[in-house]
């Protein structure tokens, strides 16, 4: 495997000793590239130094580590970053926040895509970036790279098992919320899908008691601006009616905690939240 990272001048080899060395960019990993300026490395505590204002987007996700190089051939600028964000949830997390729902996905690690002038995939607890420069279109130069990374870089290329979890009919969005889901503290992070007819979202704790725990408080803090009901859902379930959260249902199911809200007019929460925790291990 050595061997073959090193062929394509993707890591500095002689960093590349230790199993979790975290991927280097090196601009010899596509030919005709150099370097310019110093190679870049970042951690959690000093990252604001290179993005300033878009650091919190990346902490918020777990980032631990970051290596970045700028390569240039011809008129042509690339700025590369890599970074670490210590297990593939996360870092698929990072991916969905920062893709363009507006654009196709790229078949490339566990998730990807390419724009003219931007280049982004997750693979297993890595995020990949290319931003190219001056305007044009780049995708043919941006496909080059990402096929050398994608090759070298390692990790799982399977998406996070939770996306199977969810309804794909009518869904418009599904990503990790990496706290306060649904805007609740005590759902610290988990999975969210839109709907035109509802939001469903899942949670993972740690044992079902600690699930239990959080639905019971969940249960309380929602019993004391209104009322709330048993459902026959899962382990354990209530429904009630919010102000803000609307018709909802919420479940546990083991050591996960999901459920609907903003349900609509003419839906079930009770019944859709059956079809969820039925897709749950």
């Amino acid at each position: 495997m050595l061997k073959t990272i090193c062929a394509f001048g993707l890591l500095a080899c002689g960093l590349a000793a230790a199993a979790d060395t975290a991927p280097v960019p090196v601009c010899t990993a596509v030919p005709g590239w150099t370097q310019r300026g110093e190679a870049r490395s970042y951690v959690g505590d000093n990252l604001f130094e290179y993005m300033d204002g878009n650091a919190e987007g990346y902490l918020i996700y777990g980032f631990q580590s970051m290596h970045g190089v700028t390569c240039v051939k011809g008129p042509v600028t690339l700025v590369i970053d890599i970074s670490d964000f210590g297990e593939p949830d996360l870092s698929y997390g990072m991916f969905t926040a920062n893709r363009d729902l507006r654009e196709p996905m790229a078949k490339l690690g566990a998730g990807g895509q390419i724009v003219p002038r931007r280049a982004i995939f997750t693979k297993g607890q890595y995020y990949v970036e290319i931003a190219a420069s001056p305007e044009g279109d780049h995708t043919a130069t941006l496909q080059e790279w990402m096929a050398a990374f994608e090759k070298v870089v390692p990790g799982s290329t399977s998406p996070p098992v939770a996306l199977t979890w969810f309804p794909a009919e009518k869904q418009q969005t599904l990503r990790l919320v990496p706290e306060s889901v649904l805007g609740i503290r005590l759902l610290r992070r988990g999975y969210a899908a839109q709907y035109d007819y509802g939001k469903a979202f899942v949670v993972t704790e740690a044992t079902p008691e600690s699930a239990g725990g959080v639905l019971q408080k969940l249960r309380a803090r929602f019993a004391a601006t209104g009322e709330t009901t048993a459902a026959t859902v899962a382990d354990e379930a209530f429904q009630a009616n919010d102000k803000y959260l609307g018709r909802l249902c919420f479940f546990r199911k083991g050591r996960y905690v999901g459920g609907y809200a903003n349900v609509a007019d003419g839906q079930n929460p009770v019944d859709l939240s059956v079809a969820l925790a039925a897709k749950l291990p």
